[in-house]
């Protein structure tokens, strides 16, 4: 056996059982998850009505599927410049979108690794 392999303790598991606990667990969390995405929603229709977003370039009003995307790359924290919240209170649901982007991948990260760690038992059990 390789060194590395007895030092971290290698395994390999199946990625079909990942994605099934993967799927498990999202669905364990649906309530959550609609929660979440019904809070996007409601960010977005805050940031067309209040935040007045406008297109950097030619500083005109962005339409409300224009306002979805930019608030999907602020929660996504890639935030590209090309739309931007031009008042105070668009420039503060900007910086929630940003916590909620990161309350999102936090409970991702946290459910795939969840899933990895139940199917790596799962193997461990019905291992030979």
């Amino acid at each position: 056996m390789n060194s590395i392999t007895k030092l971290f303790k290698v395994e390999t598991i199946n990625s079909r059982e990942v994605t099934v606990e993967f799927i498990r667990a999202l669905w364990h969390l649906r309530s959550l998850l609609g929660t979440l995405l019904m809070a996007f929603f409601a960010l977005c229709a805050a940031m067309f009505w209040l935040g007045a977003p406008v297109e950097t370039a030619t500083h005109a009003r962005v339409s409300f599927g224009a306002t979805v995307y930019y608030c999907g790359v602020t929660a996504l924290t890639i935030g590209y410049g090309d739309v931007v919240a031009t008042t105070g209170i668009g420039r503060a649901l900007s910086m929630l979108l940003g916590l909620y982007g990161v309350l999102v991948t936090g409970t991702t990260t946290a459910v795939a690794v969840f899933a990895v760690q139940r199917a790596v038992k799962r193997d461990a059990r019905h291992a030979p």
